[in-house]
């Protein structure tokens, strides 16, 4: 950052410190709450008060012609299941109205993942909770907890892919919303859809949140089904997956998930599950590599 002027950082004011140690010239840390008092004192504690300005109100009521536009915008703007709380939309809004046109976004770009899981801790407790059984009270609501990866059944299914350079808001009101099909790798119990998400930078490193990599406070996010299904390797699970902001409060997002008849939906090209016409594909599409390549 030394090559920067100026950093606009939105919310958590540890980051604005971490941007002035790294070398940023000015930093304006927006933050909303009674925290931005508390900034201050941390400001001068960590003697970098000169460099960071703090801006005590949301970002959406900084006018424009106040604040110069900037070089970078530093947020770490991610909920559970990426966009819960909605904070995005103040990321967005700053970008469209305070970062310079050739400006960058730390982070820049987000995925969104799904797979189908087991939930064997969520399963035992419910069923006896002091020798009372309690399975509807699991199947209610979105679950954070922490997976591990032979907690999955299958590969994740990319749900949406953001740009955070050219995203509109528009966008981000529904997220998901496709027919996927995914196989499963091996035997076990279909017990719920695992959620998780990756946010990628400017010089390509990497935060995953999945449970394939090192545990974040972020866990993941598990819809646990109110009844638990056996499947087989090679088996089609299929699924629809919606993430829609709520009509009335823009800074939540209702999860909706349909689970589908995979023989009903079209399935990738090759697909490795066990249906007919799956393993049919799968065979000629071989049959011509193999002719080509002699």
């Amino acid at each position: 950052m030394h090559n920067y002027r100026y950093i606009v950082y939105v919310f958590i004011g540890i980051l604005s410190i971490f941007c002035a140690q790294a070398g940023a010239k000015k930093i304006y840390a927006v933050e909303a709450s009674m925290l931005a008092r508390t900034i201050e004192q941390v400001l001068v504690e960590n003697n970098v008060q000169n460099k960071v300005e703090v801006i005590h109100c949301k970002v959406e009521d900084i006018c424009p012609s106040n604040v110069e536009k900037v070089d970078i915008i530093v947020s770490e703007w991610m909920g559970f299941y990426l966009v819960h709380e909605g904070m995005l939309d103040s990321v967005l809004y700053a970008r469209d109205n305070f970062l310079r046109e050739d400006g960058l976004l730390f982070p820049s770009v987000a995925k969104l993942y799904a797979s189908p899981c087991q939930l064997p801790s969520m399963y035992e407790f419910w069923d006896d909770v002091y020798g009372v059984s309690m399975r509807k009270v699991k199947s209610e609501k979105p679950e954070i907890l922490l997976l591990n990866r032979n907690d999955l059944l299958a590969e994740g299914k990319l749900l949406a892919w953001l740009d955070l350079n050219c995203v509109s808001m528009e966008e981000i009101n529904l997220l998901g919303g496709e027919d996927y099909v995914s196989v499963c790798e091996k035997d076990g119990k279909f017990q719920g859809i695992c959620i998780w998400f990756t946010v990628e930078f400017p010089d390509g490193s990497e935060l995953s949140t999945g449970p394939c990599n090192e545990a974040t406070h972020w866990k993941q996010t598990a819809i646990v089904l109110p009844t638990d299904i056996e499947v087989l390797q090679h088996q089609p699970v299929a699924f629809k997956l919606t993430f829609e902001k709520d009509a009335l409060n823009s800074r939540c997002y209702n999860i909706k998930l349909i689970l589908l008849d995979a023989e009903e939906i079209e399935h990738d090209i090759p697909c490795n599950c066990h249906m007919t016409k799956c393993i049919v594909t799968k065979t000629y599409i071989e049959s011509q590599s193999n002719e080509e390549s002699v």
